[in-house]
């Protein structure tokens, strides 16, 4: 799995185009970064710019912008909506992909001690890297924004963890650090910029100081108007949406608008989001309205349509969400890409990989597709229709199955690879074999990891399987025997990977406990598997 950077540098000019249009020039021609979204804003007078790469391919291209910004933009003339203390305001590096969030604070003390080095600008680290806990939070670094930084910077409390303690009256400071995904979120209403203010203050985790803290955790929060879209914003952050999700922050925003009598026309979503937080919402009104709705597509267009994404401006989901963009994997097509006639050759190959590890993944795979399919047959059906609310029960199952399972295929072939690099290790001094013989137990232990999470996968389909068995379309009989038998192969496949790649593991309380573990989920399934081609034969036609 490549290691990936995402990195969100905000600007403070969002109306001269050629200004907008050097800095993402600077970022796109710096060698392993990938420019994915330049959002500029008139009224807030800021851009904001996405881009990705590895670690040091990330700390290089925010370098660039920043030398581009320090030629081209004059803090002195600078009029904004948003919040503001520099040139190159914030610029935060996150976490996306094979990278911890200690890597990513290790690229903002590069990015910070570099850029106070060679342009002599005063930096500051806040968020994952923050030094001081008073500098944890942007808004605390920020107060009194750029007016304020020519006394600010008098004072000892505030000298800057990189660069001079003096004011540069062209460029302001910067903030640079580590956090989560960010997503920047604006709720749309049609109503003044003190009432959309006073919503936010009611919302914001801050609230309106100590004594008076708003009801979302993990959100930041203004209220500002958009001239040139003749409407005002509730402007939120989410600093973690597994804490407070998308959805929270517009229905909550809906009911203050309510109490009001303000009405909302819709949001949008500034820059990049992550998939998950997209799922999460649609979990909520599939939930909230009892709606049944698998495929990802859909449940994006649901939210799309529930949040008003598109109010202000076409969301495209491939040009804004983050995994769309970003593909996990190399240069080389996954297995899982491939068309179905390429991937069999490949498997044909002389070739370790794809083997039987992938072979058991796909074959679970299209068990459980077919179990899926064969529930969609019997759903919506007039002759069917008393067995709805079932087959509401049992799809989703399988349906997320043969997801994961899908994802499995080249993942056993990625952890055979990284066996396979281990063994290439130097081992000419004893610390060099220490790494080795470490590196190789790591690599095998993933190597059972991954049959092993099919063979878990698979176990966890048995008690849907076989109540799908009693109710489903007999019309889809043999298509789910199919599915029973397609899914003890691929139990049968996890089970053979299991044990070949147990055998040189050196822990053997952790060979012990796994070999019982899959032996026990092949029984398991040798039963359920009789079970279902039982019932299934008994019920008559």
């Amino acid at each position: 799995m490549s290691s990936l950077v995402e990195c969100v540098p905000n600007f403070s000019e969002g109306n001269n185009q050629e200004v907008i249009d050097a800095i993402s020039q600077a970022v796109a021609q710096t060698s392993g970064c990938v420019l994915l979204a330049v959002d500029a804003g008139p009224s807030t007078n800021r851009t904001v710019y996405t881009f990705v790469g590895r670690p040091e391919a990330v700390v290089e291209g925010a370098l660039n912008a920043a030398r581009a910004a320090f030629r081209l933009i004059d803090m002195r003339r600078h009029k904004g909506e948003h919040p503001r203390m520099g040139a190159l305001d914030v610029c935060p590096f996150i976490p996306v992909r094979g990278v911890s969030m200690d890597e990513c604070v290790l690229c903002a003390q590069a990015f910070g001690q570099r850029l106070a080095e060679e342009l002599g600008v005063p930096v500051y680290l806040y968020g994952e890297a923050a030094q001081v806990a008073s500098r944890r939070t942007l808004p605390a670094i920020r107060a009194g924004e750029y007016e304020a930084l020519p006394e600010k910077l008098k004072q000892a409390e505030w000298a800057p963890d990189f660069g001079p303690s003096s004011f540069v009256p062209s460029w302001g400071a910067t903030a640079t650090g580590a956090r989560k995904f960010l997503i920047a979120f604006n709720i749309n209403l049609l109503s003044t910029k003190e009432q959309a203010h006073r919503i936010a203050l009611n919302l914001r985790e801050q609230g309106r100081g100590a004594d008076q803290p708003g009801r979302l955790k993990k959100v930041q929060g203004i209220g500002w108007y958009l001239d040139e879209k003749n409407l005002a914003q509730v402007s939120t952050n989410l600093l973690d949406f597994e804490v407070t999700a998308l959805h929270t922050v517009y229905e909550e925003t809906c009911r203050e608008a309510k109490e009001l009598s303000l009405p909302v026309v819709g949001s949008q979503l500034v820059g990049l989001v992550p998939l998950q937080a997209i799922l999460d919402a649609a979990a909520f009104y599939c939930q909230q309205e009892s709606l049944f709705v698998l495929e990802e597509e859909q449940r994006i267009r649901l939210v799309v349509n529930r949040l008003g994404l598109d109010s202000l401006s076409p969301f495209n989901p491939k040009e804004r969400i983050i995994e769309y963009l970003v593909p996990d994997g190399g240069p080389e097509q996954s297995l899982v890409d491939k068309p179905l006639r390429a991937f069999i050759r490949e498997v044909g190959t002389r070739s370790a990989t794809p083997g039987g590890g992938s072979v058991a993944a796909a074959s679970a795979a299209m068990g459980a597709s077919l179990a899926c399919m064969a529930g969609l047959m019997t759903y919506g059906r007039r002759q069917f229709e008393h067995m709805d609310a079932a087959m509401r029960r049992l799809i989703p199952p399988f349906h997320a199955a043969s997801a994961q399972l899908t994802a499995l295929v080249d993942r056993d072939a990625q952890a055979f690879t990284a066996y396979l690099e281990a063994m290439k290790l130097p081992r000419s001094t004893p610390e060099e074999r220490d790494r080795r013989t470490a590196a190789l137990q790591e690599g095998l232990k993933q190597a059972v990891a991954v049959p092993l999470a099919l063979a878990e996968t698979v176990a966890s389909l048995w008690p849907a399987l076989q109540e799908l068995a009693l109710c489903v379309n007999l019309a889809c009989r043999s298509d789910l025997q199919v599915a029973a038998k397609a899914l003890e192969t691929g139990m049968f496949g996890a089970y053979f990977n299991v044990l070949i790649n147990l055998k040189d593991v050196s822990d053997d309380k952790f060979k012990d406990q796994t070999r019982q573990r899959v032996t026990s989920l092949l029984q398991e399934a040798t039963t359920q598997v009789a079970l279902v081609l039982d019932r299934l034969e008994q019920r008559p036609q």
